[in-house]
């Protein structure tokens, strides 16, 4: 498998990520490439003085031009390399995670740049983002197998959810479907001691947040005998953990059809529909509504999707997130609780700190952090690639001026 024919030398100052830690190289960085390749194929890697960085795979399609494999001169990338880097990831999860569901290969994260696998019970879920990832893709699914089988779990099925929009910035094509013998795409998995059903080939990414596990926990004990609101509940796991906890009433909103039919399902699944309803709305539009009607509540869930996707569109994100955590508070009675996040790589933790204390202002509230969290540790956060830290989930008491 490590056939390298061609040498990528980067620039002078350039691979400054790469230097501190990470994985990615980008075109902007390379001085020139010498040696003949094709893209996906193995290469290695030096800097402007011939210092050897390492060895990975690349794609002349894509910005990322070269995502690091091995920085070990020598290191193989073969069968039995592929194999540490599993196990490797596994047992991580082993030790940080409930296991019964949880994001095994978190790309990056896990030195195996491109790849996503998630675990929904025993039903494997992989999103391939690279193209020299995905042809290694199926021999990592066949080791994965072997190590799960090993510590005796057995896995009924493999769906493979690669239609993301970015795999076509690197020149490959959206696809979607079984590896290997078809299954019920529809899974149960239980998390938190909540049941829900999960659509494996229509729900978004791959089927389910994984990355809210214990941010869903969290929220439990300020729920016990409250009137909650659940914005932005996609299949209704916030909402689920909050009637679970003993909630008085939950409302869980989502402009999803498609999504609210799946929540309404799983109140169903728990034995919670009395207590817990969904209402498919533009959460934007509802706010307002609730506010001129004088709907109050204990605790309001924000759960938004990324309000952006790149560094360009920022500034129209800070607007979004103002707004919505702004509508929010005046919906939160005098010493209730606010649970708000951003699934956004670009707002940094500071930024988005900053901004839900504007909207405090301009609605005269003052607010008391509870808890600071980010995403679950199946989902680990490599310290200088920055794009592995995006989840941020603040609590707050929200408190009258008086």
């Amino acid at each position: 498998m490590n056939q390298c024919n061609a040498v990528v030398t980067i620039k002078k100052g350039g691979a400054r990520s790469l230097k501190s830690g990470g994985l990615w190289i980008y075109d902007n960085e390379i001085d020139q490439i010498v040696g003949d390749y094709e893209n996906g194929d193995l290469v290695y890697v030096h800097d402007f003085d011939g210092y050897y960085l390492g060895c990975g795979f690349i794609n002349t399609y894509s910005k990322i031009t070269v995502r690091i494999m091995s920085r070990i001169k020598g290191q193989e990338i073969d069968h039995e390399f592929l194999a540490m880097r599993v196990k490797a990831a596994w047992d991580y999860r082993k030790t940080t995670v409930d296991t019964g569901s949880c994001r095994i290969i978190f790309g990056e994260a896990d030195f195996i740049p491109g790849l996503v696998v998630d675990k929904f019970a025993d039903i494997l879920v992989v999103q391939s983002l690279a193209m020299g990832i995905d042809r290694m893709k199926l021999e990592i699914l066949s080791i994965l197998r072997e190590v799960l089988e090993t510590d005796g779990i057995s896995i009924r099925g493999i769906y493979e959810r690669s239609d993301a929009k970015v795999r076509l910035q690197e020149g490959m094509e959206r696809i979607k479907g079984f590896i290997g013998e078809p299954f019920d795409t529809k899974v149960e998995i239980e998390e938190n001691g909540v049941k829900y059903l999960v659509d494996v080939a229509e729900g978004q990414k791959t089927g389910f947040f994984l990355d809210q596990k214990y941010n869903r926990a969290a929220i439990a004990k300020l729920c016990k005998g409250a009137r909650v609101l659940d914005c932005f509940t996609h299949t209704g796991s916030f909402a689920l953990n909050a009637g679970k906890a003993g909630a008085k009433e939950v409302i869980g909103v989502d402009a999803s059809e498609l999504g609210v039919a799946q929540a309404t399902e799983n109140a169903m699944l728990n034995g919670l529909s009395d207590t817990v309803k969904f209402i498919t709305a533009d959460v934007f539009d509802l706010l307002p509504e609730y506010e001129k009607k004088g709907e109050m509540f204990d605790v309001v869930i924000l759960d938004p999707p990324a309000f952006t996707k790149s560094k360009n569109s920022v500034k129209n994100a800070i607007k979004g997130y103002r707004e919505i955590n702004l509508r929010a508070m005046k919906l939160v009675k005098d010493g209730g609780y606010l649970a708000t996040c951003s699934c956004s790589h670009f707002m940094t933790p500071d930024l988005f700190a900053e901004t839900i204390s504007q909207a405090a202002k301009n609605v005269r509230k003052r607010i008391r952090q509870v808890e600071y969290r980010t995403q679950a540790p199946d989902h680990p956060i490599l310290w200088a690639a920055d794009e592995s830290y995006y989840l941020k989930f603040f609590i707050f008491q929200v408190v009258d001026e008086k």
